[in-house]
């Protein structure tokens, strides 16, 4: 073991566990994968609370959207094979009516979330009805979706390849593509053109297939007063009904971090997994490149591929991500393909922060701190911000929260509660400034950080005093 990998395993076993803690995360698994395997795999916590069973390397999880690479891949399959083309206008196999009729929605459009349709909501949809929360919108079977889809001409907001919009919808249409250009349904087909070259043996679209594994989890939503609930996997077993595997295209695969790493070892090898090529090498580099672009980001550019998320200039290297939720387990697949690193991670509810832990790790490989890494810094504030304050002789008192990503100030009083979010000045908080915004103007908020460690607020009129950390987030 490099001393690198030495420093980015104590990481991950160092913060891992706290992050859990603080995230609420039962079951916690994850790989770290070179050009040649495995470089190191582990379990933390349970994958079943109830029954104290641990999470391994080999647990299966529910991935969500990292999905999608897997069907973005089966698409250029087909390419390669001459079967579609990416420019192919999607109605050309499937039932789509919605858009511009001189300007179709393409394949290529379809892959990299550039259709100009803004999400639809069918995932919401799929999930909640899987965990017994219905919304009472019929989503059976191909006709209840294209009759939904192609209802909503209304929602389209741009011209094919202009905008980014994350469609879920989009995938599943583009299985359903693949299912009618293969006469497979998608699930058979993903078995036998990727999981089963791949190794992935016990990887399966099937909830029954999941249902009778040893080693699977147990999925928790995580209720109002944050306990951790029991939940059913979410999405329905299409050994049912074949002709619905395309709708398990936008995030229905489950899988382990350890059959993943062979995944990733096959796009570090560009494309060839242990002497068999399962996709060319120019249709792997046209997945991982961009296709459209996305606000923001801390890097520079970043973007959309087809199945992947781009950030460029990560470091001086090109990170390829991707996460995945089905709101009871979730999952996070990334890339350095320069550099020859990957990372696979999966835990059996939502909120652990994927992107960050990644970054911190690719971070440390590249001889780097993670403290240099823009979330980890953004944590690190808000947890040192965060805690409950008061003014002289405890006259008035607020807490400071981070909830999701944000700070918020909280004030409990006689007459209520009111919560007020932080906005930072800039984005890493290195001013320790804020605002809050009331009745159309932004009042100041600063912290400041003494000598000896305590932390000043000054708001308003008031100065308050910080007493210690919360024990409880908001």
């Amino acid at each position: 073991m490099f001393p690198e990998l030495e420093k980015a395993v104590r990481y991950v076993e160092s913060e891992a566990p706290k992050l859990m803690r603080h995230y609420r995360t039962p079951g916690f698994s994850i790989a770290v994968v070179g050009r040649k395997g495995v470089l190191y795999s582990e379990g933390f916590g349970y994958r079943d609370l109830e029954k104290y069973l641990p999470a391994t390397p080999n647990t299966l999880y529910g991935l969500g959207s990292t999905t999608k690479s897997f069907v973005a891949l089966s698409i250029m399959q087909l390419v390669e094979e001459g079967k579609i083309s990416l420019d192919d206008p999607a109605s050309k196999y499937i039932p789509l009516q919605v858009g511009f009729e001189d300007e179709p929605i393409r394949i290529r459009h379809l892959l990299s979330h550039s259709s100009g349709i803004p999400d639809l909501g069918t995932s919401t949809i799929i999930l909640l009805n899987g965990l017994g929360l219905p919304l009472g919108i019929p989503l059976a079977g191909p006709n209840d979706f294209y009759r939904f889809i192609n209802d909503a001409q209304g929602e389209v907001a741009a011209r094919p390849g202009e905008r980014f919009f994350y469609l879920n919808a989009g995938y599943r249409m583009l299985g359903h593509i693949i299912q009618k250009v293969s006469g497979l349904p998608l699930h058979e087909y993903i078995g036998e053109k990727i999981l089963g070259p791949l190794g992935m043996h016990r990887s399966t679209f099937l909830k029954s297939v999941f249902k009778r594994d040893p080693d699977r989890i147990t999925p928790y939503r995580i209720g109002g007063d944050g306990r951790l609930i029991p939940a059913p996997h979410p999405y329905p077993d299409v050994q049912d009904n074949p002709e619905n595997s395309f709708l398990l295209a936008a995030g229905g695969l489950i899988s382990s971090v350890s059959e993943l790493s062979n995944y990733l070892e096959m796009y570090l090898n560009s494309g060839v997994y242990q002497g068999r090529r399962i996709i060319g090498r120019d249709s792997l580099e046209e997945m991982l490149r961009i296709h459209v672009e996305i606000p923001g980001g801390f890097y520079g550019r970043r973007g959309y591929g087809y199945g992947w998320r781009i950030t460029e200039g990560f470091f001086g290297s090109k990170l390829v991500s991707h996460g995945g939720s089905i709101l009871v387990s979730t999952s996070h697949l990334s890339l350095l393909p320069e550099e020859g690193f990957g990372v696979a991670m999966a835990a059996n509810a939502a909120g652990f922060p994927y992107d960050e832990f990644a970054q911190a790790i690719y971070a440390i490989l590249l001889g780097r701190d993670p403290g240099d890494v823009p979330p980890v810094k953004v944590r690190r504030k808000m947890e040192m911000l965060s805690g409950h304050y008061y003014t002289y002789r405890r006259v008035d008192s607020l807490d400071v929260v981070e909830k999701q990503g944000m700070l918020y100030i909280v004030r409990k009083g006689p007459l209520g509660t009111v919560t007020q979010p932080l906005i930072p000045e800039d984005p890493l908080m290195e001013t320790n400034r804020f605002y809050i915004y009331m009745a159309g103007e932004k009042q100041p908020a600063e912290f400041t950080i003494r000598e000896d460690g305590r932390i000043d607020l000054y708001l308003e009129r008031d100065v308050y005093h910080k007493a210690g950390p919360l024990q409880e987030q908001c």
